[in-house]
Parts: C-alpha cells; sequence; structure tokens
C-alpha cells in the first residue's frame, strides 16, 4: 500500500522559537522534514526536542517563528484543524470498548459510512499484524500489541503527518527493538511523514531517514544517521551519538585534500582536509571504537592509516567484540572495541599495544566546545 505522492506532506521550521517566562524551551530553530520521511528529533531530556513536537502538532503556539504543513502556515492552528495525528508513550486506549472501536473512534467521530469505517479499520489492523484483535479489550493485550493499537488509530485517518513522542519508552528492550523495525516497515508501506521524537540514540539511528541532534534547545546537527554518526560536527554531537574519543591536538598542515595533526603525545596523523570544520589551529581529533585495529605483536599497519600507542586496561566481553579501556601515552582515556574475530589473543592490563585506523574515519572538532549536558 504506498500513499501517492500529493498524501506526502513536508514540514518546515522557520525561526522558531519557544518560551516559557525567562526560560527559553526552543532556540531560533530551523528545519525542513520532507514528505514521506522518517525524521527524528534526538537529544536528551530538557532539550526542546518535545517542545518542538508540540508545537508542530499544535498543543503549545511559538513565542516566534512560522510552522508549515504542506506549505499553508499552521503556526496558529489548533489541533484539529492541522490533520496531524499523535502516538504518546501512554497508549491511552479506551479500556471498555475493543479493539475494533477503538481504532475506528475518530472514524465515527467524523461520520464516515458503516462501511469505509469496517474496510479503514480492517486495513489498518492487518497493517500493524493485528487482524484478529478486533474483539478482544486493550486489557487483553500486550505492551507491543497495545501500541500497536495506538498506531493504527492514529493511522486510520490519514493524516497529513505522524508525530511519535518517545512511543517506545514504556516497552522493555525486545519489544522496543521489535517495534522499531515494525515502525519502520509501516512507515514505508503507507508513505506518510512521521516526526519521531527520542533520547535514545540506537532508536534514531535504527529508524532515521535523516534526524536532527538537539541540545539547549537549539539544533546541533542535521543529517542521515551515518552522516551525523561518523562526520559529527560538534563535540556534544560526537559525544551523545554513541562512544567517542576525542583528543586534543594541533593542525600543523592543510593540503588540498589531506590534512595533519600533532596530537598531544606528538604523534602525527592525517585526516580529510574537508574532516576540519573549523579554521582554528587547536582541535579535537576524534576516532568512533569499532574503527581502531589493534595491531597484533610485529604486525603492521595497512599503508598509510594513522596509528597511536596505547596501554590496555580492563576490558569487558560484550560477545560480538570485547570493549578494552585504555590510555594513550599522555593517560587520556581511550575506548576500543574489538572485534571477536579470533585474530588475536585478549590483551593482558598494562601490555601496550599500537592502535591503527583508516584516516577517512578521522574527524575533527573544534577543541573549546563544551562536554554534552546530562540527562
Amino acid at each position: 500500500m504506498n500513499a501517492a505522492p500529493s498524501n506526502r506532506h513536508n514540514v518546515r521550521l522557520e525561526r522558531v522559537t519557544k518560551q516559557f517566562g525567562s526560560w527559553t524551551a526552543v532556540d531560533d530553530i530551523s528545519l525542513t522534514i520532507n514528505g514521506g520521511e522518517f525524521f527524528s528529533l534526538l537529544g536528551p531530556s530538557g532539550c526542546g526536542k518535545s517542545t518542538t513536537l508540540s508545537m508542530i502538532g499544535g498543543f503549545e503556539s511559538p513565542s516566534c517563528g512560522a510552522i508549515y504543513l504542506g506549505g499553508e502556515d499552521v503556526s496558529r492552528q489548533p489541533p484539529y484543524k492541522r490533520d496531524v495525528n499523535t502516538v504518546f508513550q501512554s497508549y491511552a486506549l479506551f479500556p471498555h470498548l475493543d479493539i475494533f472501536e477503538n481504532v475506528a473512534f475518530g472514524l465515527r467521530r467524523k461520520g464516515l459510512a458503516k462501511a469505509e469505517i469496517e474496510a479503514r479499520v480492517r486495513e489498518m489492523l492487518a497493517l500493524v499484524d493485528l487482524a484478529g484483535f478486533a474483539k478482544r479489550k486493550p486489557g487483553q493485550l500486550s505492551g507491543g500489541q497495545a501500541q500497536r493499537v495506538a498506531l493504527a488509530r492514529a493511522l486510520v485517518n490519514k493524516p497529513k503527518l505522524l508525530l511519535l513522542d518517545e512511543p517506545l519508552g514504556a516497552l522493555d528492550l525486545k519489544l522496543r527493538k521489535q517495534m522499531q523495525i515494525e515502525l519502520k516497515r509501516i512507515q514505508n508501506e503507507i508513505g506518510i511523514t512521521f516526526l519521531f521524537v527520542t533520547h535514545d540514540q540506537e532508536e534514531a539511528m535504527a529508524m532515521s531517514d535523516r534526524l536532527a541532534v538537539m541540545s539547549k534547545g537549539r539544533i546541533e546537527q542535521i543529517g542521515t544517521p551515518a552522516e551525523v554518526y561518523d562526520h559529527p560536527a560538534t563535540e556534544f554531537v560526537a559525544s551523545f551519538l554513541g562512544a567517542s574519543n576525542l583528543i586534543p591536538g594541533t593542525v600543523v598542515e592543510r593540503g588540498k585534500e589531506t590534512a595533519v595533526v600533532r596530537l598531544e603525545d606528538g604523534a602525527l596523523i592525517r585526516l580529510p582536509v574537508a574532516a576540519l570544520q573549523t579554521g582554528d589551529a587547536e582541535v579535537k581529533i576524534g576516532v568512533r571504537p569499532e574503527k581502531f585495529l589493534v595491531l597484533a605483536p610485529g604486525e603492521s599497519e595497512a599503508p598509510g592509516w594513522n596509528v597511536i600507542e596505547a596501554v590496555a586496561g580492563v576490558s569487558v566481553y560484550l560477545g560480538v567484540s570485547r570493549q578494552y579501556m585504555m590510555e594513550s601515552k599522555t593517560g587520556r582515556p581511550l575506548s576500543v572495541y574489538a572485534q571477536n574475530a579470533g585474530r588475536m589473543g585478549d590483551i593482558a592490563p598494562g601490555e601496550t599495544v599500537r592502535l591503527a585506523w583508516n584516516p577517512m574515519h578521522t574527524f575533527a572538532v573544534a577543541a573549546n566546545q563544551t562536554q554534552p549536558e546530562g540527562e
């Protein structure tokens, strides 16, 4: 079931700010969510993501700026005029109604014909894999099934935009991962624009076509999960979106394609000049833990790869990999994920090792940025 292109409505925010008294919850943000896109707002508690969703849904009005849905300015429209539906963490199902009637509720309020209500509810229940559950009551459902009913109820009205505010937060880990796949499948099938709000980095990475990382009411970076993970624009993004090793250094050479940075321990490493998003000489070089290759004794790195020395500390066995806590020559903590491929044995604490990585897997952020805020 593919939605026609005319049903794919984009969302545009232009310099939107929301203040509650003297507190600025959302601070001058602009972004465009493409029609038919699965877009996520990601950030810690208090960063402004849920307030942004509330303004798009019409539950809050922006203090200044404009919100457009499908080209129409809806900044001052009430929620019922926006053709937008919301799924919250609390499912809010009617306990006295069966599943069919829960899903049909909005259609009956619109006064649709009985045959059309029947067809659309059956279609939605099939879409969320609950075709045989029409006569059950909410109390007879698991958490994941109840969440799918809430989703079917929101989608049956064919909204231009579906807002999802931490909808998986009440589920256990296994159900949450299953619902991530289900949500992505459903969004692909119906083609409606999804705006998903979460503080869970893995959740946002797994489902999003693109995402915006927020901090203190502002957008730090927008991009695909791969772009934001591999090429974070700020120290906050690098540290919030997965584990990251950040090592201070000084840019000593900027070529046309390659730059050279001297790290604090004196090692010279190379990276693409495009990765230097600041013109400052002082930077922090970033390498994700899984990008490191721990060289076995006597093993040479691949030609052109960067190499630094480190001292191994404690390790944690994770099944698919082993996580090592190491230290650089200057005592800076480093996190290293060694794939469990059997290429070398465990590394004893105190052992000096060489860490190699491809220069293309290096990023850089400004040296004077602050660490991420707490949740």
